[in-house]
């Protein structure tokens, strides 16, 4: 596991690279995605398990980039995961012939807990992914997100993502324990060589 950075704030930003890396944070990873993608606009529920295998799944896929913002105390303040498009097959249904699937990378989840927020955790988190990335391999960044147009999106426009106009319906269950969709907005960057 590699230390990438060590905040003013006291979080260090991880890249667990395999399961084994992940373990010792597991729990913890599990109550931050919970209570993440409880809030809205995404008002989501997950189990611990299911919240679990989403990092490991994460982290067996070849190529990904995991990271994670931790405290000593074992607290995990926010996550980032990524990894080439093609591991992500309902992905590349919905954008196929909008960019090239083999070179380029997915921007699968981000997430802050409520505390961290505004301190440029978010941005630090994605500006080390997008540094991390193979540029011999990949030319090309997409995620997904709120089509809500919020604080998200405006910080991802700052960063040199577009609008691609392309929506995707999420299913999931909901806090209420119903399940709906919600929809999602595909934002792409051409990554400089």
């Amino acid at each position: 596991m590699l230390t990438l950075a060590e905040r003013p704030d006291g979080l260090n930003i991880l890249r667990p690279e395999s399961v084994a890396d992940g373990l010792p944070w597991l729990a913890a990873f599990a109550g931050a995605y919970q209570a993440i993608w409880s809030e809205p606009p995404y008002n989501e529920r997950f189990s611990s398990e299911e919240a679990s295998a989403v990092l490991q799944r994460a982290l067996r896929i070849p190529d990904q980039i995991t990271l994670l913002a931790v405290r000593d105390s074992g607290v995990v303040a926010g996550f980032a995961m990524a990894f080439p498009v093609a591991s992500k097959p309902d992905v590349v249904r919905d954008i196929r012939g909008l960019l090239p699937i083999d070179s380029t990378y997915y921007f699968a989840e981000l997430g802050i807990m409520e505390q961290w927020r505004q301190t440029g955790l978010g941005r630090q988190l994605i500006e080390l992914r997008l540094q991390l990335i193979d540029r011999a391999r990949f030319t090309h960044v997409i995620l997904r997100t709120s089509a809500t147009k919020n604080a998200a999106y405006e910080m991802y426009l700052r960063l040199g993502f577009e609008d691609t106009g392309v929506y995707m319906e999420v299913p999931s269950r909901r806090n209420d324990g119903s399940f709906r969709t919600d929809r999602r907005l595909f934002m792409a960057k051409v990554l400089d060589g």
